[in-house]
């Protein structure tokens, strides 16, 4: 006679992508980026590339440095120096290094354990130096725009798309993947097709214009209701967009589900403002 398992089935779990921050904890007392565990080792060579000519960029002209790091003279000094230590200088995991508006909104220190257990291995960050990051992965501060084009390799989001690409594909095989990336990072992943489904999540104001009610993109708010949203998912395990009829935020944000719009494995979700 066969015997039968007597284990649980696995069940899937949601993958949410989401960017860095700008804003980023100083210090650190894990050992330097070179030394350091991390996940998705097989991204070592591309980040040794993009850290060297990272360093490179930094050595040259000071007003071209700042500029490629999209920062006034005044604040640039600061990041160039970390740049210049980047692969010797002290690293703390990600969840702590990032402090911007979305970080501070998933509040990663305030979640149960449990919760950010969920947080470790639900969550991928991707990155224009490290292509894709865990959440415990430890990283040293510094600063780079997935948009800048950093010579020899050119648009960061356009160079890193083969290797975040099959690294996100691995990840996002047979699972529902909330795409919570701005647009440039989104650009580096090109998937392959084999999520369950693949959300991104609009949020709108309705407003007035020419006398008549429309609904527009959030941009304020945005990054603090991308962070209320990872902890409703996270929480809940959602991977279906109709669970949101029970996400509420304190601006006010509602599903609307009238308003999304599927195109194959790809589902554009609106969340509207009630006001």
């Amino acid at each position: 006679m066969a015997q039968v398992s007597c284990q649980a089935p696995r069940v899937a779990k949601p993958l949410l992508l989401i960017p860095p921050s700008e804003a980023k904890a100083p210090g650190g007392e894990g050992p330097p980026w070179s030394d350091s565990a991390r996940a998705f080792p097989v991204l070592d060579p591309e980040r040794r590339e993009v850290i060297s000519a990272l360093r490179r960029a930094m050595r040259g002209d000071a007003t071209a440095a700042a500029k490629l790091l999209g920062l006034g003279a005044a604040t640039a000094a600061e990041a160039i120096s970390h740049n210049r230590v980047i692969d010797s200088a002290p690293t703390m995991p990600a969840m702590a290094r990032y402090q911007g508006v979305l970080y501070d909104a998933l509040d990663y220190p305030g979640l149960a354990a449990r919760q950010r257990k969920r947080i470790d291995e639900q969550v991928a960050i991707v990155s224009a130096v490290w292509g894709v990051l865990a959440p415990t992965d430890p990283i040293p501060d510094y600063k780079l725009k997935m948009s800048a084009s950093l010579d020899p390799l050119g648009r960061l989001s356009t160079w890193w798309r083969p290797a975040v690409s099959r690294v996100l594909d691995g990840l996002a095989s047979d699972r529902v993947v909330w795409n919570l990336l701005p647009t440039e990072h989104s650009t580096a992943w090109r998937h392959d097709g084999s999520a369950k489904a693949i959300i991104r999540v609009r949020f709108l104001d309705e407003v007035e214009r020419h006398g008549r009610r429309e609904l527009v993109t959030v941009s304020h708010w945005n990054k603090l209701l991308k962070g209320a949203l990872v902890r409703h998912v996270v929480a809940h395990q959602v991977e279906d967009p109709d669970a949101l009829v029970d996400f509420e935020h304190p601006q006010g944000y509602v599903y609307r589900p009238e308003l999304s719009d599927v195109k194959g494995l790809e589902l554009d979700v609106a969340l509207v403002a009630v006001r």
